[in-house]
């Protein structure tokens, strides 16, 4: 058995006994969901990061920067913006205080706002979770030298995501990303010189590789590829504005001055983590392409493999060991966080909503955890499906960053956005989203690069939503003084 395996074997057993005694201290709907709003900014800051870092950077950053060099970075720059305007909001998304968005959602747009969200955000979750299990799959199939297939890693990966996250909830999710979180910073850290010297430095590496790979926009972008880059931009930007999996962390702080605390050391360990990333792949991968034996390109979803096979073959062991591991713990941290928000939605935003107002609340987290596991499946079977990592985040991404956030946005920033306006918005960026992403299937129509017509999915989809917002909400009454007093308090 492969020494790289035993050892994060044997992590992930002392992940899962800590887990285990932490769940039995569980006992209501509240510390399952929102770790019973106890989380220190210090606990936040390694949970915030590891819930953003997952695969989309360790395997789809690294399938990215092998095809299109630091051009790559166009993705994670979304995020950073992101991550530096939600720090504006922190404190207000605490003080509201609930479980979901879809309780945002219902305050300020009405039921039905939060029923369509909820089908949204499930979409958009359940394909994250799903990723998140190939990645697992890549990873203890390179760390295994294919004695492991990528299916059976699969399996193994989500198995592990759905029982950490079944066991203990946001507990166990923010105590699980603490460690984690440090490890991945550690790994990047010491890394990326290794990688840097073993491939001959920056000028073997500008021989190795075309122009492209250094340029700021790489032209393999797709038929217009600035139009495709400012995409990228955009799809990170608008979900991490809005996604569930962040409003939870806000709703789980002991204070909002924790809260904002944590988002500020948050934005310099995503932008350190997912620049170095990039950097380890594009060395990496101009090292590599010379080594068929190691990395065949021609092979379906290679490029996922550049960073793990970084850490086999191109560092010394120990910091090998380190950045496998960095590897494992995002994909479990990753999938916990996004297995877990679905489930919280359903229950909250469905279940108790619509369907059993009066539940009890000894059931309910027994419920929960059912869910988590009838989810996890869900996105199990859809991953056995899964062609590319890359094109699968990018349509994730955007219809959550086109249906949810400008509503959400807009219902704690602008008080003239009303009932009709944040639904109109709602739908309709989850139509057209849907709408272009079925098109680009559809034989017959040109989709460069999966673009129907080389038109990025995030442009059509993002226009009708901020569109129906502005318009309808600006042909619709104002929303009465009381509909707004919890978003914007008197002082």
């Amino acid at each position: 058995m492969s020494t790289y395996l035993v050892i994060i074997l044997a992590y992930l057993a002392v992940l899962t006994v800590f887990n285990f005694v932490r769940s039995r201290r569980i006992k209501s709907q509240e510390q399952f969901m929102v770790a019973g709003r106890s989380l220190k900014w210090q606990v936040m800051v390694f949970t915030l990061i590891c819930t953003w870092i997952g695969s989309g950077t360790f395997i789809s950053g690294a399938e990215f920067a092998s095809k299109a060099g630091f051009s790559a970075l166009w993705l994670a720059a979304g995020a950073w913006v992101g991550i530096i305007l939600i720090y504006f909001l922190a404190a207000k998304i605490h003080t509201f205080g609930q479980y979901t968005v879809g309780d945002v959602l219902e305050v300020r747009y009405g039921p039905a706002a939060r029923l369509f969200g909820a089908v949204a955000l499930i979409l958009s979750f359940v394909s994250i979770v799903s990723y998140q299990f190939v990645a697992g799959g890549f990873i203890l199939n390179v760390i295994t030298d294919g004695k492991i297939s990528e299916a059976t890693g699969t399996l193994i990966a989500a198995a592990f995501v759905i029982l950490f996250t079944a066991l203990g909830g946001m507990v166990a999710i923010a105590y699980t990303d603490l460690p984690n979180g440090i490890i991945i910073v550690l790994a990047c850290l010491l890394a990326v010189p290794f990688v840097v010297t073993a491939a001959g430095g920056l000028p073997a590496a500008r021989a190795a590789l075309e122009p492209g790979y250094f340029a700021v926009v790489n032209s393999s972008f797709g038929a217009h590829p600035w139009l495709k880059a400012v995409g990228y931009f955009l799809s990170t930007m608008f979900l991490l504005l809005g996604v569930q999996s962040m409003y939870q962390k806000f709703y789980s702080a002991k204070s909002g001055k924790d809260a904002k605390k944590a988002v500020a050391w948050w934005t310099v360990g995503t932008i350190f983590v997912e620049t170095i990333v990039v950097v380890i792949a594009v060395f990496a991968f101009s090292y590599l392409k010379s080594r068929p034996d190691l990395l065949d390109m021609s092979l379906p979803k290679a490029g996922g493999k550049v960073v793990l096979l970084a850490a086999k073959h191109l560092v010394p062991f120990p910091v090998g060991v380190l950045l496998l591991g960095a590897a494992c713990a995002v994909v479990i941290s990753t999938g916990m966080n996004y297995l877990l928000s679905p489930s919280t939605t359903i229950m909250r935003d469905i279940y108790q909503r619509f369907l059993k107002k009066d539940a009890n609340p000894k059931n309910l987290v027994a419920l929960q955890k059912v869910l988590i596991v009838a989810i996890g499946v869900v996105a199990f079977l859809l991953a056995t499906r899964l062609k590319s990592v890359l094109e699968m985040s990018f349509f994730a991404y955007a219809i959550y960053g086109v249906a949810i956030t400008p509503a959400l946005v807009a219902a704690l920033t602008w008080k003239r956005v009303t009932r009709a306006g944040g639904l109109a918005s709602i739908i309709s960026g989850t139509v057209v989203c849907l709408g272009f992403f079925i098109l680009s299937k559809v034989p017959g129509i040109p989709a460069p690069k999966g673009d129907p017509w080389g038109i990025p999915i995030i442009y059509p989809a993002l226009f009708a939503s901020l569109a129906a917002l502005v318009i309808v909400s600006l042909l619709t009454p104002k929303p009465k003084p009381e509909e707004l007093e919890k978003f914007f308090p008197k002082k």
